[in-house]
């Protein structure tokens, strides 16, 4: 009888561990993306894609519309040499237009200067294009820590605020920026750029005068805020669509002149029913004015 052969055991292959760390890996990594998109949405997709363009050196043709809105600006601060007054920066969210309050508003007041409205415009005018079309539009109104008491504004809050509405209504009623994409906030003192005072408590006037701004936040809207807008506009031209059929319909309706037939010329010195149409609504006396 022979003697039984001893089998050496075989290795275990541990190949499969690298595939199934990869595995891992990658799903780790799009569950990070999903959550990362779920949180910022289109800004995030937008930074993210930025950060990749500016890594393979692309050009600013090829850039995201928050870099172009925020070259945009630039332009229009150096052609109107208002770099002192106007900065325009870039953070997570979008685009950042500080306007400094001693230049745009009158002291103490949320009253325009006359100045200033030709900037404004020109601000309203470029983040109004239509490439923006999709852009949210925030207010932020700031001022420093010194107290205000008046009639109109008690304090701060109702300072901040109000400056940054008035920004708000100079887009709304020159028809610049739709109602719907914007907002107004007030901050009073609550978030300085730099202190306002020092340790000791003594005033610095610089600081003051650099926290005493208004900003315009210039951000990509989400997906469901594209949605929302996307059907304002659609109800707006359906409106405008009815509104000139409407019209169309009573221009039609209108029975011809007596004496004279359809598509007769009129005789002379006889005027067309068409020209005496705005003559009679001109004689009528204007709504008096709120």
């Amino acid at each position: 009888m022979g003697v039984p052969v001893k089998l050496t055991p075989e290795e275990e292959k541990e190949d499969w561990l690298v595939t199934y760390a990869d595995a891992i890996t990658l799903l780790m990594c799009f569950f990070v993306m999903m959550l990362t998109f779920a949180e910022f949405d289109i800004p995030a997709f937008e930074e993210a894609a930025a950060a990749i363009k500016e890594k393979i050196g692309s050009s600013d043709d090829n850039a995201s519309p928050t870099e172009k809105l925020k070259i945009d600006l630039e332009d229009v601060v150096f052609q109107m040499q208002a770099d002192r007054a106007v900065q325009v920066t870039k953070d997570s969210k979008g685009v950042v237009i500080e306007l400094s309050s001693g230049a745009f508003y009158k002291p103490g007041s949320a009253e325009l200067r006359e100045e200033a409205v030709p900037y404004l415009e020109k601000i309203a005018q470029t983040i109004s294009a239509p490439r923006y079309a999709t852009y949210n539009v925030q207010i932020e109104g700031h001022t420093d820590d010194e107290p205000i008491s008046t009639e109109r504004f008690p304090s701060n809050w109702e300072l901040s605020t109000s400056r940054a509405a008035t920004v708000v209504r100079f887009f709304a009623d020159r028809q610049f920026v739709d109602p719907l994409k914007m907002s107004a906030t007030g901050f009073a003192d609550q978030k300085p750029k730099v202190p306002n005072r020092t340790e000791e408590g003594v005033p610095i006037p610089e600081n003051q005068m650099t926290n005493r701004r208004t900003s315009i936040r210039v951000t990509a809207m989400s997906l469901k805020e594209r949605e929302v807008w996307y059907q304002h506009l659609a109800i707006i031209r359906a409106k405008a669509e009815a509104e000139k059929r409407a019209k169309e319909q009573q221009g039609e309706g209108q029975p011809p002149q007596e004496g004279q037939g359809e598509g007769q010329p009129p005789q002379e010195g006889q005027v067309p029913q068409e020209t005496q149409a705005p003559a009679a609504e001109s004689q009528q006396p204007a709504p008096a004015q709120q």
